[in-house]
């Protein structure tokens, strides 16, 4: 990943609905002011062509400047925001969009989602407003994060806009079998925040060893085991070296026994 003229068409993807994720992206989460714009911008010119960020993350207008700073073409960016519970209410929610396409500079996202189940307001009610935007063109296309499968479930049922992702904490420590199958079953693509468990991966024993006999590293092993099984990985760096990284994931494969030692991790 090193050509500034890369389109999202040409990278490994999931589709979901007529939605094309690509399987790699650069998550933004506690991303801040000059550190946040250069690091969308350079991960941008490094290939990248997925980014996340979200209205609670308090970084959209950072997240804007990299994007425009890095001369990619908009089409060949897939852009992903998220509309946080407080503003569920329907003026609220249309009001919020708009506030995010603005801090973005943009008229569209590729990706909008419910950030997290509301606690009281009734699913149905803010489903019906996430479907409302993009009928409105507000978003290409939909989705949810932080569902359970029973909200996924229902979700599913109630929108009358196909719903193309549920995001949640996903990583080699963290059994999400069950909701991966759920989000699989209704024809959700996965995208997998904290796909590093915070760090935790680089000092873990068998990542470290399989990456050994890759040459790679334990957190080019953690990623490859997720994007192996067609899950979005959004992996979140303040450090403009570890872009390069985090991107290298794609010229190696782990063998089905290697598979099965890393999913042995979520029950150590």
């Amino acid at each position: 990943m090193a050509d500034v003229n890369v389109s999202a068409a040409t990278l490994p993807a999931v589709e979901a609905h007529g939605a094309r994720i690509p399987l790699l992206g650069l998550g933004t989460w506690d991303l801040r002011g000059r550190v946040c714009a250069r690091v969308v911008e350079q991960a941008l010119r490094l290939g990248y062509r997925h980014i996340d960020t979200a209205e609670m993350y308090e970084n959209e207008r950072e997240v804007g400047e990299g994007l425009h700073a890095s001369g990619v073409r908009r089409d060949d960016v897939f852009v992903a925001t998220k509309v946080w519970p407080t503003h569920y209410a329907p003026r609220e929610f249309d009001r919020a969009v708009h506030e995010s396409l603005a801090r973005l500079r943009l008229s569209n996202v590729d990706l909008l989602l419910l950030h997290w189940p509301h606690q009281r307001l009734p699913l149905e009610e803010t489903v019906k407003d996430l479907c409302k935007a993009k009928r409105d063109g507000l978003a290409r296309h939909i989705g949810v994060s932080n569902f359970s499968v029973a909200q996924v479930e229902e979700a599913v049922r109630v929108a009358t806009e196909p719903l193309v992702c549920n995001q949640f904490e996903c990583h080699p420590f963290l059994d999400q079998s069950a909701l991966i199958a759920a989000c699989r079953q209704n024809g959700l693509a996965v995208v997998a925040y904290s796909p590093l468990a915070r760090g935790r991966v680089r000092d873990n024993a068998v990542l470290g060893r399989i990456g050994a006999a890759h040459k790679k590293s334990a957190t080019q092993v953690c990623l490859r085991y997720l994007v192996q099984q067609r899950i979005v990985v959004i992996p979140r760096t303040g450090k403009v070296e570890r872009l390069s990284e985090n991107a290298a994931i794609f010229d190696f494969t782990l063998s089905t026994a290697e598979m099965a030692q890393i999913a042995a991790l979520a029950g150590a």
